[in-house]
This record gives structure tokens, C-alpha cells and sequence, in this order.
């Protein structure tokens, strides 16, 4: 018989951001109440960070986690772990990960992804295309079998996502900076951000990576709508979700479900057909990294 284990956390890790939902009580009775006890907060823990960055940040919100629920930190050995990390389809740095546990009684891992998916869909065949740092689809079908789109990793893939955003959005404002492209509020706020002027420009590319350029996105999405570069971009990424939904459902039956922060303000960039199988999800990706400690749990007892 395996150890019962009172404390369970789900961790959605991403590369701007973790967040952690704590269940206690126990696997059958908090799913049962869906017992989503307290939730943490820290910095980014997707795996291109490395392992150590990542497992900084899911202590940190862990803590905040039941610091939050009014509850002392137990040992991390009463603590059974699901995680959902950017980055897991990396061998190299999944190992790494694994290799690094402080201590956690059961650890499972997964895509951000995969919990993502298992999250929205509560498990049953469905569409997802997370939208946050990176970008990735994802489809369960009805079997069960599960296949990805995309997630190959910023700059080469990520398509949508807020490092993509960002990406395309400092482009256009060096055009603007080279006369290439007119000046416009989407560039003045660029610009502003890096520092005011050209050197400083170059400055902040020379420090970017994925998460600097995320940060980026706000920018592109508060002004789409009203200033036409930033809506180019946004209709840009709008495609590029439709092409992975065209990928991951062929046949145009299932639902899809947009997830992560920039879900909400894509919607109204999505080419017209696709916006009728949009649904919402029933659940977060740190439920769905619940949902992944419990079918482990259960799969050791």
C-alpha cells in the first residue's frame, strides 16, 4: 500500500510566472470537494531557466501557497507534487528537473501543455492552444491518444505567443527608429520602455530573452484596435492559432479551448470560422497538474 499522502500541489510553470494550487486533506476527498485550498504565486520555472531557477520559484509560491491557507510548511517528503512546465518536451532539461527534486514525496511532470489540456478538458477529448510566454496546441481525442502542435521553442516557434508578440513588436520599432516605418503610439511606448532612444534600444536587445520580450506583449494588446501596427500583429498571431487548430483537429469537431494569458484578448483576432468552437476552459493548467498528481497517486496505490 502507498504512503496517503495529506498535501497535494499542482504547479503551472511557465517563462514568465508560477503559479501553485494546494489541495490538503487527501486525494479522494479533496477531488471530491474539488478542494482547491490556497494558491501561490512566484517567478518563472519553465525549464529553459534551468533547473534550479525552476525549483526556486515552485518553493516560493508553494510556501505562499500554505502560508495563504493559514497552514504551516510541512516537510517536503508529506508533499506529493504535479507540475506542468514549459519545457518538459526537453529531455535533457526534464531530467535535470527530476535530478534536482528538494524533496517532494511523489513528483509527476508534464508539458504545460498536457496539464493544460487536462485541466480544460477535465480529461475528455478536446482541443487546447495555450497562449502565455510560449505557445503550444495540444489535442486529446476520444481514444485518449495525444498529439502537439507547435512548442518547439522561442524564436524559432512559439507562434502567438507573448514573446512572439514581443518580437514583432521591437521589430517595428527599429523601423520606426531607422525611418523605415512612421512613428505611432505602439512605437513611442516601445521605445519608452527600452529607454528613450536608439543606444538604449540596442542596450535592451543585447539583455532580451523570451520572458523580456513577453513583457513586451502588453503593449502590442492594449493598443490593437486603435493603432494599426499593433493590430497587424495581432490579426499575425491570429492566424497562426488557426493554422495549429487546422493541425491539431482536421476534421473541425472538437472543442478548442483558449488558455493561458493572452487568450482572452486573441479572441477577437481569430479568423471568423474558428471563433464558433472556441469554448472555455473548465479549469486552469494547475488543475490540471492536480489532476496529474492524482491519476499518479492512484496509480501507485
Amino acid at each position: 500500500m502507498s504512503k496517503q499522502y495529506q498535501y497535494l500541489i499542482g504547479v503551472d510553470g511557465g517563462g514568465t510566472g508560477t503559479r501553485v494550487r494546494l489541495v490538503c486533506q487527501g486525494l479522494n476527498q479533496a477531488h471530491r470537494a474539488g478542494g482547491v485550498s490556497a494558491v501561490g504565486a512566484a517567478g518563472p520555472s519553465g525549464l529553459m531557466h534551468g533547473a534550479a531557477a525552476a525549483w526556486d520559484s515552485i518553493l516560493t509560491a508553494t510556501a505562499q501557497a500554505f502560508a495563504e491557507a493559514g497552514l504551516s510548511m510541512p516537510a517536503l517528503n508529506e508533499i506529493a507534487a504535479g507540475c506542468g512546465l514549459a519545457g518538459v518536451n526537453n529531455r535533457a532539461w526534464a531530467a535535470e528537473f527530476v535530478a534536482a527534486n528538494p524533496g517532494f514525496g511523489v513528483l509527476a511532470i508534464e508539458t504545460d501543455a498536457g496539464t493544460t489540456l487536462l485541466g480544460a478538458h477535465q480529461g475528455k477529448a478536446g482541443v487546447i492552444i495555450a497562449l502565455g510566454t510560449g505557445s503550444v496546441g495540444e489535442v486529446m481525442l476520444a481514444d485518449g491518444t495525444r498529439r502537439e502542435v507547435g512548442g518547439w521553442g522561442f524564436p524559432s516557434s512559439d507562434e502567438a505567443s507573448g514573446a512572439w508578440l514581443g518580437l514583432r513588436a521591437i521589430n517595428h520599432a527599429q523601423h520606426v527608429l531607422d525611418g523605415r516605418s512612421p512613428a505611432d503610439a505602439l512605437s513611442a511606448a516601445l521605445i519608452a520602455h527600452c529607454g528613450g532612444d536608439k543606444d538604449a534600444v540596442f542596450g535592451w536587445l543585447a539583455q532580451a530573452n523570451q520572458t523580456r520580450y513577453a513583457q513586451l506583449a502588453p503593449m502590442v494588446v492594449a493598443q490593437a484596435g486603435t493603432v494599426a501596427s499593433a493590430s497587424t500583429i495581432m490579426l499575425a498571431a491570429g492566424r497562426e492559432v488557426a493554422k495549429m487548430a487546422l493541425a491539431l483537429d482536421p476534421s473541425g469537431t472538437l472543442p478548442i479551448a483558449l488558455c493561458g494569458g493572452l487568450a482572452e484578448p486573441m479572441a477577437e483576432f481569430l479568423p471568423p470560422e474558428l471563433n464558433s468552437r472556441i469554448v472555455k476552459p473548465h479549469a486552469d493548467s494547475a488543475a490540471g497538474a492536480l489532476i496529474l498528481i492524482q491519476h499518479r497517486l492512484l496509480s501507485i496505490s
